[in-house]
């Protein structure tokens, strides 16, 4: 999706729930810590603007998992202006749960569900191993770190949907693609008003081994 288009859905169509969300996100920033952006218009661009231009990358009905949810980002706006997804949002931090439980309520959200868990303890239950169709995350860790939470949540077929900054990431990764089950099916990059951003498309095309993710804190410490 050109940024265009996505200015459309995020200040005209869709204008009262991002306000709403914003507002919400501003208040709860004064009790816990969800982002370092605080202004409005940084909030619309830094992170409604920027989840949103990679909506059209999502299957038509997908059921998608995100990792690190924190402020809700990119799966809410996502879910804002693509009502036909499904999400699950992980996040291990309670305070953070509250809140993406009271957006998702306040906001009027459905087939949105929060899981106060690890990704790399969650990956390991046969009721959201190799399930989604797809997997997203933003500002979480570097790409060859987040391979290990996310791919091991997507079916062989779907794929991995990862929202980068600045630098492309995918050649320090590939190792841990290949290992996990992944290919890394297309780059998107696009120059913005707050910076250089990147789009990481990973197909899955084979199963993720039994022994990832390691846990224990591996996946940071010794990266694939």
């Amino acid at each position: 999706m050109d940024l265009k288009r996505a200015r459309e859905l995020v200040y005209e169509e869709k204008l009262p729930q991002f306000e709403q969300y914003c507002s919400l996100l501003r208040e709860y920033n004064e009790k816990i810590n969800l982002t370092a952006i605080r202004t409005r218009e940084d909030i619309f661009q830094k992170h409604f603007l920027d989840s949103v231009w990679g909506a059209d990358l999502f299957e038509e009905g997908a059921n998608c998992v995100e990792i690190g949810s924190g402020g809700g980002f990119p799966s809410l706006p996502l879910k804002i202006v693509r009502d036909d997804l499904s999400f699950t949002l992980v996040e291990s931090v309670g305070k953070k749960c509250e809140f993406l439980r009271q957006a998702v309520d306040n906001l009027g959200l459905s087939r949105v569900r929060v899981i106060g868990d690890r990704a790399e303890t969650l990956a390991r239950d046969a009721d959201f191993r190799e399930t989604f169709d797809a997997a997203t995350a933003r500002a979480v860790a570097p790409l060859n770190v987040l391979c290990e939470y996310c791919l091991p949540f997507v079916r062989v077929g779907g794929k991995m949907i990862a929202y980068k900054g600045e630098a492309d990431e995918t050649k320090e990764a590939a190792r841990a693609v290949t290992l996990l089950g992944g290919k890394t099916e297309d780059v998107l990059r696009i120059e913005t008003d707050w910076g250089t951003r990147h789009l990481i498309i990973i197909r899955k095309v084979a199963h993720t081994p039994a022994a990832y993710p390691r846990g224990n804190g591996k996946e940071r410490k010794k990266p694939l």
